[in-house]
């Protein structure tokens, strides 16, 4: 029954989304309902200005109850390529996904979050301006094996219409809508008793980023020599606390022989008597 539904629900918005817009496309490959490739152009005054980026959506079978996964083709500079990103609206997140969302608002997201920061987001990348800016002016010649399309003829030519000024708002909208689900902790929400989980990893950072990150971390790292000598403080604190508590187990033992021999004489001339 749930396939059943799915396959309705895909196929009206196959339909839907038929007719490429200035902004977003998708629609599924021909023999796979369930995997759809789509493309986006990237949201205007941002380092992503021209750019058009492609990408596959790949839907489970309980659809739309559960998210489609979605995976970025196309180098950014914003999302890993050939990796699941981490989306409220995506797979990684079931349980902030609403059956009332649709692929159409997957791409808007999508378009909405290319200029926010990744903050080690799986599957994100805080590239540079400059480099975003490049990666930008070259996806306009890629080329998808998968589907053929290539980058330059999938979106109608951009417009200052008011169509496109409403599509540009309601990404926007919606980016600030859809909370962003972090594929590690948050340092600054980390509990006392735990330990806060590094941000995000080298490989999610660009090469100038990563030398600047290693350089930070050797300055504030402790020097060996700063470790050791912390190490014999902790070790005459645990003897101090064995020293006392032999001497007053040593006292405990001395009274309770005392009295007992105290008893012994006391009962010894109670008798004679």
């Amino acid at each position: 029954m749930n396939f059943i539904l799915a396959v309705k629900r895909l196929m009206k918005e196959a339909a839907e989304l038929k007719d490429p817009t200035d902004h977003y496309h998708a629609q599924p490959l021909e023999d796979n309902l369930f995997e759809w490739h789509f493309t986006v152009r990237g949201p205007p005054d941002s380092d992503f200005d021209g750019g058009v980026y492609h990408g596959r959506i790949v839907l489970p079978p309980e659809y739309p109850m559960k998210p489609p996964s979605i995976i970025l083709l196309t180098a950014n500079g914003r999302f890993e390529v050939g990796k699941k990103i981490c989306l409220s609206i995506s797979g990684h997140h079931p349980e902030t996904w609403q059956p009332s969302w649709s692929i159409r608002t997957a791409l808007l997201a999508i378009i909405g979050f290319m200029p926010t920061k990744g903050e080690g987001a799986i599957g994100s990348l805080d590239y540079t301006p400059e480099e975003r800016r490049a990666l930008a002016k070259k996806s306009q010649d890629f080329c998808c094996e998968g589907c053929g399309f290539a980058m330059k003829d999938v979106l109608l030519p951009l417009k200052s219409g008011s169509d496109s000024s409403q599509a540009d708002e309601e990404a926007k909208e919606l980016a600030r809508q859809i909370s962003f689900k972090y594929g590690v902790q948050n340092p600054s929400a980390a509990s006392p008793e735990q330990p806060a989980q590094p941000a995000a990893k080298n490989t999610s950072l660009s090469p100038r980023q990563r030398r600047a990150q290693q350089q930070s971390q050797r300055r504030s790292s402790p020097s060996p020599d700063v470790i050791q000598g912390q190490q014999p403080r902790d070790n005459h604190t645990d003897h101090g606390g064995s020293a006392v508590l032999i001497v007053i187990l040593t006292l405990a033992l001395a009274a309770l022989i005392f009295r007992r021999i105290y008893l012994a004489n006391e009962y010894i001339f109670d008798f004679e008597i």
